[in-house]
Formats: structure tokens, C-alpha cells, sequence
């Protein structure tokens, strides 16, 4: 809903460490660079004096909210923040009668709205024409997609910057601002460690588990034990981007290759304890589905997308069962890298060759003129012919009639369509004697 007058002050040590410690200027954010460094886009519009509007796109805890403030601020803006969690069209009328307000009074507005892609198509365009018009300067801040969450017609009058998780080194400089803030030592390295891999990229995350961490340690340095007492399930058994994440993802992918359920679903669940956001695993899931089950049992990558979707619909725990009977599905489905393979072999094989032309019967032919020129000309449309199959047919381009890539494995479904392949290959052989 829009911001109302500032609230009075709190006390100092009621205010959370994230919030005390949001940045005041642009030379205090920690991380994005990319966007905020010396000649980076946000920086030239700030630096220029040009506001405009944008959809921040990142993931929780990066500083899109302190961004989009240090904005307003810069440029001396009226700031009115707006949760499409909880508003809707009635808060955006407050918000267009406000900044209407300011103008006639010669001073900017910024709208700054939090989980955009949660308004849905007629809230969305409800800012279009007031964007259009200059009332004010409209910035989305979204965890999703904007090319799919958000409408095309709002997407094209902003921008969209992508902000990054924070890395290790950002989010340990994050530590040793907290530690002078708070006024205690840093946490141990070990601890620190954790406490980075708990983060997860998060700097809100982290701050409000050093926080936590520092009124229990009551002074004392933070080690791993206090740590663990502070936050108990909360704390990730690893590290999420360290070694030991990517060695369990591996586990589970190759039990899953190796045909064990009990081993897929161990690690599933072991994925699941440390912390690990579900939906990243059902996106492995589908990877796995196509790369090792592929024709074999085509039912395998139907199987994930339900799974996932019907995590999409009721979230954890109740949805986690659903991406359990996919791991368990894939894990007993019959295996084939067969596309795999012969996907990896053609993309290489097209990187060193030539740009081979297409034969001329394959062409299509939209124009006389191209009729003149034989485009399309001696194509066989194939259900004219028996059973379907232009026997003899030439579909790649000259040099590599007789080239072949994909092989299917003698598993499952591609037993069947080996057999089918090698029928269609025998009808080629006669149409080539016969020719």
C-alpha cells in the first residue's frame, strides 16, 4: 500500500540490523557493479540526472527496495511504495492523485511497486497512461521473469536491470559492517562461512541471522556452535554454490542415471533439508528427464512438468511428495542419452561447418519468382505417399545425405523406434535401387 507519513522514530535497537544498515548513497550498496560501478547504466542515470522508469529483476535480499529509494532521494523525488502482495487498483489511484499533487507543485514522483508480477493485466496497464504522461517514474521490483510476468505494454516504456545475488566476498563485507554496527567482534571464519552459505546470496537473510546470532552471543565472538544454537533447522547443512551443494545435486543425478530410487530419493530429501529451494530441484528434474530418459519413456518429461507444476500450486511440504514420485519415476524409467548425444554432435558439427545451403526442393516458395526459380519444385508432400514416407527423399543439405546422428538405445520406447527407423532406412535402400 502507498507510504503514509514517516513514522516516528524507533529506538536504535529496535530497528532490525538490515534496516539500520540499508544504504544512505549509492557509494554504500554493497555489490552490483555491474549496474552501479563507473560507467555502468544506473550510475550514468544518476550521475546524468536522468530518472527513468524500470523493472528491477533479482532474486530476494539484493537491494531492488534500496535502489529504487536512493533513486526517489537522489533526485529530491516524492517516494510512494506500493506491495502488490496486499494493493491493488485503489492504491494505485491514491498513488496517481499524490504524484498529481507533487507536480502541480513542481516536484517528481516515484512509484515504486514490490512483486509487480503479482499485479495482474488491467492493474499493470492501470500505469500506463500516467507513465506515458510523465506524472511520475515508475519502477517494478520482481523475483520473476519480466518477459513473462509482466504486461509487453509496460515492459516496453522501462527498462529492465538485472541484479545479481551477492557473492561471498560482498556478503563477508556485509559481516564486518554488521560487526561494527552492532559494536561485536566478527564471527569466526568458520562461522562466517556458514553464515555466507546460509545467506545464499541474500544480504537481508544474512543480517537478520547475524543479528539473531550477536543477541545470543551477548558480546562474545560468534563460532559455529552459537551459530547452530541461533539457528537451529534454519542453518543450511552446506553451502549453497560450494562444493558440497554441487556434490549432492551430483549424487542425486547420478542415482538417478543409475536406476536407484532409494538413492535418488536420499538425496532428494537430504536437497530438501539443507535448504534447498524445491523449485530449483524440480528444474533439474526436467534437465534429467531429457537428458537420461529421453525417448526411452517420453512419459518421464511429462511426469516432471506435473510435478513441478503441481509444486507451483500447493508449495512445500505438500508439494514436495509430488517432485518425490517424479525422482522416483525417473529413477526406474527406462534410460536413453540418444538425443542427448546426437543434439551435442549436430550443434558441434554446425559450429565448424560451412553455412550449407538448402536444397532447393525444401525451399519454400511464396512468390512467383521464386516458383521461376525451382523453389519447392519435385518436393514430395509425404502423406501422398505410401504409408506416409517419401522413400528416397533427400532432407539434408548436399554432402550429408547418408549422415547420421541420432541412435536410438535398445530401451524402452526407442526399441520401437529403432525398429521403425530401420524400416523407414530399408524403404530408402529400394527407392535408391529402384531410382
Amino acid at each position: 500500500m502507498p507510504d503514509a507519513t514517516p513514522a516516528p522514530a524507533a529506538p536504535l535497537a529496535g530497528i532490525p540490523l538490515a534496516e539500520r544498515l540499508r544504504p544512505k548513497t549509492l557509494d554504500d550498496v554493497i555489490g552490483q557493479r555491474h549496474l552501479l560501478g563507473p560507467g555502468m547504466p544506473l550510475r550514468v542515470a544518476f550521475d546524468a540526472g536522468r530518472l527513468h522508469s524500470m523493472i528491477l529483476w533479482g532474486p530476494p535480499g539484493v537491494g531492488k527496495t534500496t535502489l529504487a529509494r536512493l533513486m526517489a532521494g537522489a533526485f529530491d523525488a516524492q517516494f510512494i511504495a506500493i506491495s502488490a502482495v496486499l494493493g491493488g487498483v485503489k492504491e494505485i489511484r491514491e498513488a496517481v492523485e499524490r504524484a498529481q499533487v507533487a507536480a502541480a507543485q513542481g516536484r517528481r514522483t516515484v512509484v515504486f511497486v514490490d512483486e509487480v508480477h503479482r499485479f495482474n493485466k488491467s492493474q499493470q496497464d492501470a500505469f500506463l497512461p500516467h507513465v506515458e504522461a510523465g506524472l511520475f517514474t515508475f519502477i517494478g521490483a520482481t523475483t520473476e521473469n519480466p518477459s513473462f510476468e509482466v504486461n509487453s505494454a509496460l515492459l516496453s516504456r522501462a527498462t529492465v536491470q538485472v541484479l545479481k545475488s551477492l557473492d561471498a566476498a560482498e556478503l563477508g563485507q556485509l559481516i564486518a559492517r554488521g560487526a561494527a554496527e552492532l559494536g561485536v567482534p566478527e564471527p569466526t571464519p568458520a562461522a562466517a562461512q556458514r553464515l555466507i552459505g546460509y545467506a545464499d546470496g541474500d544480504a537481508r537473510r544474512l543480517l537478520n541471522a547475524f543479528d539473531t546470532s550477536a543477541s545470543l552471543a551477548q558480546g562474545a565472538q560468534i563460532d559455529e556452535p552459537l551459530l547452530e544454537r541461533a539457528l537451529g533447522e534454519q542453518l543450511r547443512r552446506y553451502d549453497k554454490g560450494g562444493d558440497q551443494f554441487y556434490d549432492v545435486i551430483s549424487a542425486l543425478h547420478k542415482c538417478v542415471r543409475g536406476s536407484n530410487p532409494d538413492g535418488a530419493l536420499y538425496w532428494f530429501a537430504r536437497m530438501l533439508d539443507g535448504g534447498v529451494d524445491a523449485r530449483y530441484i524440480s528444474r533439474r528434474l526436467i534437465r534429467m528427464a531429457s537428458e537420461d530418459i529421453g525417448l526411452a519413456d517420453p512419459r518421464a518429461l511429462r511426469m516432471t512438468l506435473d510435478a513441478a507444476e503441481a509444486y507451483e500450486r500447493l508449495g512445500s511440504p505438500e508439494g514436495e511428495l509430488a517432485l518425490a514420485q517424479a525422482v522416483v519415476y525417473l529413477a526406474v524409467a527406462a534410460k536413453s542419452n540418444a538425443v542427448y548425444k546426437a543434439f551435442n554432435e549436430v550443434r558441434a558439427f554446425i559450429k565448424q561447418d560451412t553455412s550449407r545451403a538448402v536444397p532447393v526442393h525444401l525451399r519454400n516458395a511464396p512468390t512467383k519468382l521464386m516458383k521461376e526459380l525451382g523453389y519447392g519444385r519435385a518436393y514430395r508432400y509425404a502423406h501422398d505417399e505410401p504409408n506416409a514416407y517419401a522413400a528416397g527423399e533427400q532432407y539434408l543439405p548436399d554432402g550429408l545425405e547418408d549422415q547420421r546422428w541420432y541412435e536410438p538405445v535398445p530401451r524402452g520406447l526407442e526399441l520401437r523406434i529403432a525398429d521403425k527407423l530401420a524400416e523407414l532406412r530399408r524403404l530408402d535402400d529400394e527407392a535408391a535401387g529402384a531410382g
